[in-house]
């Protein structure tokens, strides 16, 4: 939970004011909080969530 807070407050922040390590530096947490949550079963459940809104978007596309 507290790499997802963290995630939120560093992207929280102006994109302007960042410089390459801090966009670097998001880009690991973000990373390592995907890899973290992917085998629990909220991440399966946002898995789920997320390929059902993809196969909507691509139904309505039709």
């Amino acid at each position: 939970m507290l790499l997802a807070v963290i995630v939120v407050l560093r992207l929280r922040r102006r994109t302007h004011s960042r410089s390459r390590l801090d966009e670097k530096m998001t880009v690991v947490i973000v990373l390592a909080l995907g890899v973290l949550l992917a085998p629990t079963p909220v991440g399966q459940g946002i898995l789920s969530f997320l390929g059902q809104v993809a196969s909507g978007v691509a139904q309505a596309g039709r």
